[in-house]
């Protein structure tokens, strides 16, 4: 029998430098591979609108803030010039009463129409002022409530009466005193005796004079306002 050949010696070398040719490769891959890509979102800064300023509420008792002016638009034009008060319905009304004259011993035909005539600071006088001697008596002009009596600074010594329906108030001012019995709440009778002429408040002492007006009254009822009426068209036809 032949015994077996022996192996090639340099065969041993060749495989070893194969496997280190192929771990070598593997490495330099590993180490040189670049990083995986990733695509991370954008930061909602980015991609959602600001979000507006708060509106912080205004303090108790302040008015909110308002916007500033626009300097850039169209100024408005001025404000119509008002007009006076529809009397349409009243004064044929306050005729059919037939009221009286609020000054004894004065007549319709010396009535003077201040009734637009501007007064302080050029405010409305919006009443009609009959001259008299001081301590001449005033008279109620119709029956009614006594709704209030006032000691003003414009007014001096002043009486509120209402009419019967609570509709009108008969407002007289400028008085040097009230008469007997005249309070609060009483009901006064057309012609009656209420007070007397002054010139208390900011009247002049060298011309006393009864300060009458007539006004609506509200819904409210109040005694210090409503809409205002010409007394002078009551008892003087308006045209000449």
């Amino acid at each position: 029998m032949t015994a077996p050949a022996p192996r090639p010696t340099w065969r041993k070398p060749l495989a070893l430098g194969a496997l280190a040719a192929v771990l070598a490769g593997v490495a330099i891959g590993t180490w040189f591979r670049p990083a995986p890509t990733t695509h991370t979102a954008p930061a909602a800064a980015e991609t959602a609108p600001p979000a507006p300023a708060p509106v912080l509420p205004s303090a108790p008792g302040l008015p909110a803030a308002e916007p500033a002016p626009n300097t850039d638009a169209t100024p408005a034009p001025p404000a119509a010039p008002i007009s006076p008060p529809d009397a349409s319905d009243d004064l044929p009304r306050l005729r059919a009463r037939n009221l009286t004259l609020p000054v004894s011993g004065v007549a319709a035909a010396q009535l003077v129409d201040t009734y637009t005539q501007a007064r302080a600071a050029g405010s409305p006088h919006e009443a009609i002022d009959i001259m008299a001697s001081r301590g001449t008596p005033v008279l109620a002009v119709e029956d009614g409530p006594v709704a209030k009596l006032f000691l003003s600074k414009p007014g001096g010594i002043t009486l509120y009466q209402f009419d019967p329906d609570s509709h009108y108030a008969y407002y007289y001012a400028h008085l040097d005193r009230y008469a007997d019995g005249v309070t609060e709440g009483a009901m006064l009778r057309k012609g009656q005796v209420i007070a007397y002429v002054g010139s208390t408040g900011n009247a002049s002492p060298d011309g006393p004079h009864l300060h009458f007006a007539i006004f609506r009254l509200g819904p409210e009822k109040q005694w210090w306002r409503g809409t205002p009426l010409n007394p002078f068209l009551v008892w003087r036809d308006a045209r000449p």
